[in-house]
C-alpha cells in the first residue's frame, strides 16, 4: 500500500503520457491498486485501460506482471513504455531465445517495471519459478473476458490464471475487459477469486459513435461501401471482411476505383502484414481491409469509419471491432452492411460444433447479434443493454434507427429501391427480414453531430496544412529509422495541434497535449526546427 497524491499523479501523467487530465475512473482505478485492493476494470475501447495498469507501476517497489494474450499489443506498448522511459518487458512465442534469456536476468535483478506475459507463457514451468520468486507489485490481466466460458473468446489457458493468488497472496489483481457481459464479468471475478475488487466500469455508450445496420440485396454493400470511403476520403478506415478470399477481393476491387487499399489477413507473411499495418497507420494507404485478426492492440486514435461486409459472431466482437473508431472522440461512423448468407454461414458452422453447451451459447450469441442488426430498437440502446447497462429508449440522434443516417447512407440507399422493388415483384415468396425503410428524422439537428468552427483565413489553414504534412513526413522517417509505428512517436492529432500552436519553444510544446517532458527531450530539437522552417522564425 503506497499513497500518492493527485498532484504526484498528475505531474506522472504530464512527465510521461504528455496529458494533463485523467479520462473518467482512470485516476480512481490507479488509487485503488496502489491502496492494495483488487480491481474490476470494465472501459470501452479506447478507454484508456492501458494507462490503469501502467501508471502504478511507477510507483510501487517491485514488477507489475501484464497478462495479454495480444502480442502486437505487448510489442507496442513495451516499444511505448521504453521510449518513456519506464522499462519494461515482454515474453512470447515471438521473443528470440537469446532476448529470453536478456529479459529473464533483467527482471531478477528488479531492473523491469512492467513484465508483459502471454498466459501461456506464464503458465510454463520456468516462467512460474521466476514470477513466484521476483516481488510481484500486482497482476494485470488484460482480455480478463478470456477467462469466461460464457464469454466470446473463452481460452483455456486463462482458467489457470487462478494460481496467481497462491503465487502472491498480497498481490492486487487488476482484472480488465471492454466487452464483458454482467454473466461474464460475475464469471470473471469468481475465476480470480477478487470478492472484494473495487469494481469501475465506464458506460458502454460511445456517444460519438454513429452506428449503422443494413441486410443488403445485390450491389447495394458494394454501394454503401462506396458511398462511405467517399465520404471519409483521406481518412483513417478498417473495412472487415469474413474471408481471406473477399479480403484480397475487395481491396484489389477499391484500389482498381482509385481508393488506394491494403490487405492484412493470418495467411500473408509476417513481413507482409508488418508492412501493410505500419502504412496504414502513417495514413498511405487510408484504407485497410482485412480479417478479424486485424485491430487487436492497435492504438490509432483517427479512425473515422470502421465496416464490417458480415455478419460478426456476437455484439460482443461487433462492439470491439466497431469501437476501434473514433478514440479521439471525433464523429466516426460504424456501418454494418450484411447478406443474408452470412447467418447461414454462422448457422452452419454453430451446427458443426461439437459441445453441447458451447453449442448453445453460440446460438445464444447468434441470436442478439441477428436481433441487434435487424431490430427497430435504438442501436446504443440495444448495445447497452446487451452489457447489463440499463438504458430507456429514446432517439439518440446517432444511429440509423433514430433517424440519424448520413446522406451517404440514404443516397446509396435510394440508388438501389428501384432494383429492389423489381426483384419483389418476381419473387413468389420473400423471406420476412426487417426493413427500415425511409425514417422520419425526428431530430433534423442530429444528422451531422460534428460541431461546426469559424471559417480561419485561407492563408492560416494552408500554412498548418502544409506544416502538419512536413511534420508527418518528419515522423514516417523517424519511425522507419527506429523501426516501430508512427503513432509511437506522435498521433496525427498531437501533429495537428502542434501544426496549428506552432510552438516556439521546448515548454510551449511539451504543454500540447500527447507531448510531455519525455518526448521534448526526444524530439523537440526537431520539431521545433520544423516549425521555424515553416514560420520563417
Amino acid at each position: 500500500m503506497v499513497e500518492v497524491s493527485r498532484e504526484a499523479l498528475l505531474e506522472a501523467l504530464e512527465t510521461y503520457w504528455g496529458s494533463r487530465e485523467f479520462r473518467p475512473l482512470q485516476q480512481e482505478v490507479i488509487e485503488a491498486v496502489l491502496a492494495g485492493r483488487d480491481a474490476a476494470v470494465v472501459m470501452p475501447t479506447g478507454g484508456g485501460k492501458s494507462l490503469c495498469y501502467q501508471m502504478p507501476a511507477l510507483f510501487l517497489p517491485g514488477t507489475a506482471v501484464v497478462v495479454s494474450p495480444l502480442i502486437a499489443l505487448m510489442k507496442d506498448q513495451v516499444e511505448q513504455l521504453n521510449r518513456r522511459g519506464i522499462p519494461s518487458a515482454a515474453l512470447n512465442s515471438a521473443t528470440p531465445y537469446p532476448e529470453q534469456r536478456r529479459i529473464l536476468d533483467q527482471t531478477r535483478a528488479g531492473n523491469v517495471r512492467l513484465l508483459y506475459l502471454a498466459p501461456e507463457r506464464l503458465l510454463r514451468d520456468d516462467t512460474v519459478e521466476l514470477v513466484r520468486r521476483i516481488p510481484v507489485c500486482y497482476w494485470a490481466i488484460d482480455e480478463a473476458h478470456c477467462i469466461s466460458e460464457w464469454g466470446h473468446e473463452f481460452r483455456p489457458d486463462y482458467r489457470r490464471l487462478t494460481e496467481l493468488r497462491e503465487w502472491h497472496p498480497r498481490a492486487p489483481i487488476m482484472a480488465l475487459t471492454a466487452s464483458a457481459t454482467q454473466r461474464v464479468r460475475h464469471d470473471m471475478l469468481a475465476q480470480l477469486r477478487m470478492a472484494d475488487a473495487a469494481r469501475f466500469i465506464r458506460s458502454f455508450e460511445r456517444k460519438n459513435l454513429r452506428y449503422l445496420a443494413r441486410r443488403t440485396e445485390g450491389d447495394l454493400q458494394w454501394r454503401l461501401l462506396e458511398a462511405a470511403l467517399q465520404a471519409h476520403s483521406g481518412s483513417s478506415v478498417i473495412v472487415y471482411a469474413s474471408t481471406i478470399a473477399v479480403v484480397e477481393q475487395t481491396a484489389e476491387k477499391l484500389s482498381g476505383r482509385g481508393i488506394p487499399a491494403a490487405a492484412y489477413h493470418a495467411q500473408m507473411p509476417a513481413e507482409l502484414r508488418r508492412s501493410a499495418q505500419e502504412q496504414w497507420m502513417a495514413g498511405l494507404p487510408s484504407v485497410l481491409v482485412g480479417t478479424i485478426a486485424f485491430g487487436m492492440g492497435i492504438d490509432k486514435p483517427d479512425v473515422r469509419a470502421v465496416i464490417h461486409l458480415s455478419l460478426p459472431k456476437s455484439i460482443e466482437q461487433y462492439y470491439q471491432e466497431a469501437g476501434r473508431a473514433g478514440r479521439d472522440g471525433e464523429l466516426s461512423d460504424c456501418l454494418l452492411a450484411w447478406k443474408g448468407r452470412d447467418a447461414g454461414v454462422l448457422a452452419h458452422f454453430i451446427q458443426q460444433t461439437a459441445d453441447e453447451v458451447e453449442r448453445r451459447r453460440a446460438w445464444e450469441r447468434y441470436h442478439d447479434i441477428r436481433n441487434y442488426a435487424e431490430s427497430a430498437q435504438c442501436r446504443h440502446v440495444a448495445i447497452c443493454r446487451h452489457f447489463g447497462q440499463p438504458a430507456r429508449s429514446r432517439v439518440c440522434g446517432m444511429c440509423d434507427v433514430c433517424g440519424a443516417a448520413p446522406e451517404w447512407f440514404v443516397e446509396a440507399e435510394e440508388a438501389q429501391r428501384p432494383a429492389r422493388a423489381r426483384r419483389r415483384r418476381d419473387r413468389r415468396t420473400a423471406e420476412p427480414r426487417f426493413d427500415a425503410g425511409p425514417v422520419t428524422d425526428p431530430a433534423p439537428h442530429a444528422r451531422e453531430r460534428r460541431p461546426r468552427k469559424a471559417p480561419a483565413p485561407e492563408s492560416v489553414v494552408a500554412g498548418s496544412e502544409a506544416l502538419f504534412e512536413k511534420l508527418r513526413t518528419w515522423r514516417l522517417a523517424i519511425a522507419r529509422r527506429d523501426q516501430m509505428p508512427p503513432y509511437i512517436v506522435f498521433h496525427d492529432s498531437t501533429l495537428r495541434a502542434i501544426a496549428s500552436l506552432r510552438p516556439a519553444a521546448p515548454g510551449a510544446l511539451a504543454a500540447i497535449s500527447g507531448v510531455g517532458s519525455r518526448k521534448v527531450e526526444r524530439y523537440g530539437a526537431e520539431v521545433l526546427q520544423l516549425v521555424r522552417e515553416e514560420t520563417g522564425g
